[in-house]
């Protein structure tokens, strides 16, 4: 059977990862997840002290440092999951915790950050057999890819998910504190000019619209 492109969309914490490991798990595809590349930029910009307390970013500094970026995906021989590196380093439990995760939708609002990412996972994904999850993978990345999916869930439910990622890693928050990171990485992937979050339905009713 032929390799196909599978896609899958959505917002964080409803399950994106979950279900595109065990599909690629399923169908021995290579599993790429996208959303932490961009945690990883976001960590070096933090390590770089390029994004203060008040999350402003040092967006220019940031941009002219990205050639010295190198992300790469490294087996997991205990999860059988693939870790993101950071320039050889083995980054995947850092980029998890809160000081990224409370950012990383702003860094992946700036453009150039969007299209090295983009760049680097259309070379990733350009032989087929792979799962890519991230917020445009279906919609930007492999507009075409054979089967595409987009994943939400009740906010609650997002959120213990959550909650239940950042304690199994020693850090406690609120679950309302957890929702309100939530709801407002949602309302910058949802308003971003670069790209932003959209279901593939909208866009099909947008191309379909009669013009004006």
């Amino acid at each position: 059977m032929q390799n196909i492109t599978i896609a899958i969309d959505g917002f964080s914490s409803c399950g994106k990862s979950t279900l595109a490991k065990a599909l690629a798990y399923k169908l021995n595809y290579k599993y790429i997840d996208t959303g932490a590349m961009y945690r990883a930029v976001t960590l070096f910009a933090i390590r770089k002290h390029w994004i203060d307390a008040e999350k402003n970013i040092n967006t220019q500094a940031l941009i002219g440092a990205l050639p010295e970026i190198e992300l790469g995906f490294a087996n997991n021989p205990e999860t059988h999951h693939s870790d993101i590196t950071l320039n050889g380093e083995n980054v995947e439990q850092e980029i998890r915790l809160m000081p990224v995760s409370s950012v990383v939708s702003k860094v992946s609002t700036i453009k150039e950050v969007r299209e090295k990412m983009v760049a680097l996972q259309r070379q990733m994904g350009k032989r087929k057999g792979v799962v890519m999850d991230g917020r445009d993978i279906g919609t930007n990345v492999f507009p075409k890819a054979e089967l595409k999916l987009f994943m939400t869930a009740d906010p609650e439910v997002r959120a213990r998910r959550r909650a239940d990622e950042y304690s199994s890693k020693g850090q406690y928050f609120s679950i309302e504190e957890i929702k309100h990171n939530l709801q407002q990485r949602d309302q910058e992937d949802l308003n971003r000019k670069e790209k932003k979050l959209i279901h593939d339905l909208q866009l099909l009713a947008q191309q379909n619209a009669p013009k004006t």
